[in-house]
């Protein structure tokens, strides 16, 4: 049957049909497959019939409208889409003609499309409130079966402020397959559109063997559009705890701050707590502004309430700003240590860094210029002899680097410049005051890239060889940065293997290596490199399980090995003269459709830092996420000492989701040598309903209706 159209603001229903939010007239559409006038100027427009005004689009079997009085009569099913967020069902309704205001009958609401509210009688006042009488509430899905779905909330009386993103329950019961759980006379819970509100948030049990059975119940404060804060009781029989977060937006930045405040059975009589903090911020003149702040009463305060593992604190603030050929930074770092037998007042806990670089391109002469500056402060608090040293240096680099191909495929690059360290010594009667160095030196690198290909299979192999020399001698100062050198495949080829520029390699040296690559997109693709280093003299700086020890250096060796199935190994180490393992690290993972795995080995030798005895290590470690089924999935982590032979830390997690739930169990156990921090046994409890927040970011998988298994 052909269709109808009528413009009712043209035809002449303009002065009735109106947005109630608007001074301006906006004109309604009607479309039907009949529309008919009667004598009583009564339009009756029978189906498919659709209504649009604005942003609310009404569609049911037929609708009657009387000019006099302005009443709709719409007789279902009616789908009525209030904009983007909001959709209501329901058999029949009577409503004003703008559609503000109204009863609906066997009424259903739907809300982003996440939470539904099912109600008998709805009524609708002012286009802002919606009063649903009643209803019952849930974002789990219904099954056409009659059973319950897995929560709900039943009430008397909802009422949704649509201005406000708020819903307001009254004689509320929550239950668990429709199992009455516990009554709530008045709640109020913000509307899944609303991104940030004050109120309670989801309640988290946690038992710990230190402290007890205990609850936290957070609460979030909206300060404004743009900062907020979180209050957070943690209660338990052996604590009382005050939780904080506090987080700002500023037009050109950002902070974060996170804390606590303590009074338990573990340090009676002793408020203890913490703060950390964050921020950034965009100065004038492309600069950016970091910090960072950590501090805390105590060692064992935070890895008792599991705030942190760090046993070492750092406090940051920065100005920096990088460009394409420029970089500049200046920063101040204050350390303080938490680890048993360190103290503070010997450490060098107030650290100064000033850092430039610059690049340039010579036409003249080619390549790339590189200039680099580098201040560096560092100041202990004891005023005592040598336990008090103060280090203040300036280190000063310009380096010309050119590369060239030659016709054979042989890529040549050579690297001339020299340094300039200067050192200030203070309060340590064993070293002078001041010393410094001229360093020129000279490199020269010959690579001979080699490619085969095989359908999809491609093999590279690439022999390199580099020439080394470096002038100067070794100045009489303390090594503070460059305790720990690490050999591995990426600083093979660089000019000196020290970590920072308070010690540098010197006299002649070539270091040889090779890598070799296979890829295939199809099947698997693996790297490895083999390298080793030759000196003219040795440095006692170097320590035995550096690899560098010597004049000639441990074999460094890395792979990759890597499947289109998702498996994927990373492995490098050491080997020395006489063949053996001196220092090794192995990495592993799997990804699958279900499974996630990853695991690694290390293990390094016991050795001598700077007169200082460090003890072997070996540690092995896994981590697992496996998948059960859509909803349930369990993970994992172990950490075992074989030096010891006992595990460090180890934790299973069992954690159930849906569209309308989410549910936590976890269980760690962490072990630790520490003499303040006693082992611990932790257990995690958490329940999150579904659909009351904006979005939680995670895929949702729906239940299931089909048949139940007798």
């Amino acid at each position: 049957m052909l269709r109808h159209l009528i413009i009712c603001a043209i035809v002449y229903f303009t002065p009735t049909l109106v947005v109630a939010q608007s001074n301006m007239v906006q004109p309604a559409i009607l479309v039907a497959d009949n529309v008919s006038i009667d004598q009583n100027r009564i339009l009756q427009a029978q189906g498919n019939v659709e209504a649009f005004q604005g942003d609310i689009r009404l569609k049911a079997s037929s609708v009657s409208y009387d000019q006099k009085s302005g009443a709709l009569q719409i007789i279902g099913p009616i789908t009525i889409q209030d904009g983007a967020n909001i959709t209501i069902l329901a058999d029949q309704a009577e409503l004003s003609a703008n559609l503000q205001n109204g009863l609906l009958i066997g009424a259903r609401m739907v809300l982003n499309q996440r939470l539904l509210l099912a109600s008998v009688e709805m009524n609708r006042v002012d286009g802002r409130y919606t009063q649903l009488y009643k209803t019952a509430v849930t974002s789990c899905k219904i099954c056409t079966d009659g059973r319950p779905p897995l929560w709900q909330i039943r009430a008397k009386r909802v009422v949704h402020d649509q201005a406000e993103q708020q819903l307001y329950f009254d004689d509320a019961q929550f239950r668990v397959n429709n199992i009455p759980v516990f009554y709530l006379p008045r709640l109020r819970l913000p509307d899944p559109t609303l991104k940030r509100a004050s109120g309670f948030l989801i309640p988290s049990f946690q038992t710990t063997s230190q402290l007890g059975t205990g609850i936290r119940v957070p609460y979030f404060i909206k300060v404004g559009n743009h900062r907020d804060i979180t209050l957070t009781p943690y209660l338990s029989s052996k604590t009382q705890t005050l939780e904080f977060r506090y987080r700002q937006a500023f037009e050109k930045g950002n902070i974060l701050f996170n804390g606590a405040a303590t009074n338990d059975d573990l340090r009676p009589n002793k408020t203890r707590g913490y703060i950390f903090g964050e921020g950034q911020f965009e100065l004038s003149g492309q600069y950016i502004l970091n910090f960072d702040i950590e501090t805390t009463t105590g060692n064992p305060y935070l890895k008792e309430y599991l705030y942190s593992e760090k046993d070492r604190l750092d406090s940051e603030i920065a100005v920096s700003r990088t460009r394409r050929d420029k970089y500049v930074r200046v920063g101040f770092i204050n350390f303080r240590t938490l680890r048993d037998g360190e103290d503070n007042t010997t450490l060098p806990t107030n650290v100064f860094d000033v850092d430039f670089e610059r690049r340039v391109i010579p036409k003249f002469i080619g390549g790339e210029i590189s200039v680099d500056a580098n201040v560096h402060a560092l100041f202990r608090s004891s005023k005592a002899d040598e336990d008090g040293r103060d280090v203040l240096r300036f280190n000063l680099g310009i380096d010309w680097e050119k590369q060239r191909t030659l016709n054979n495929g042989l890529i040549a690059k050579s690297n001339v410049g020299f340094t300039v360290d200067s050192f200030n010594v203070g309060q340590d009667s064993n070293y002078k005051r001041s010393e410094t160095g001229i360093n020129p030196y000279g490199s020269l690198s010959l690579r001979y890239p080699l490619v085969r290909k095989s359908g999809n299979i491609t093999q590279t192999l690439e022999p390199l060889l580099q020439f080394n020399s470096v002038g100067g001698n070794h100045l009489d100062i303390p090594v503070e940065e460059s305790t720990h050198v690490e050999f591995d495949e990426g600083n093979l080829f660089a000019l000196s293997k020290f970590p920072r520029p308070d010690r540098r390699e010197r006299g002649q040296s070539i270091a040889i290596g090779s890598s070799w690559g296979r890829y295939d997109p199809n099947a698997w693709s693996t790297t490895f490199t083999i390298g080793q280093v030759l000196r003219n003299q040795s440095d006692n700086m170097f320590t035995r399980t550096s690899g560098l020890a010597g004049l000639a250096s441990d074999f460094v060796i890395a792979g990759q090995f890597r499947t289109q199935s998702g498996l994927q190994l990373v492995g490098r180490g050491l080997i020395n003269k006489s063949l053996d393992i001196a220092k090794s690290e192995v990495r592993g993972s799997w990804h699958a459709q279900r499974t996630s795995i990853s695991a690694s080995y290390l293990w390094i030798n016991d050795d001598v830092i700077d007169t200082i005895p460090i003890d072997e290590i070996s540690n092995l470690t896994f981590d697992g996420v496996y998948q059960i089924n859509d909803h349930w999935s369990t993970s994992s982590n172990w950490r075992y000492n074989l030096i010891e032979d006992r595990a460090s830390n180890a934790g299973l997690g069992l954690t159930y989701q849906n569209e309308c739930v989410l549910i936590d169990l976890s269980v760690n156990r962490s072990n630790t040598s520490s003499t303040s921090v006693e082992p611990s046994t932790n257990l995690g409890f958490n329940i999150s309903l579904q659909g009351f927040s904006a979005s939680n970011g995670t895929q949702r998988f729906k239940r299931s209706c089909g048949k139940q298994i007798k």
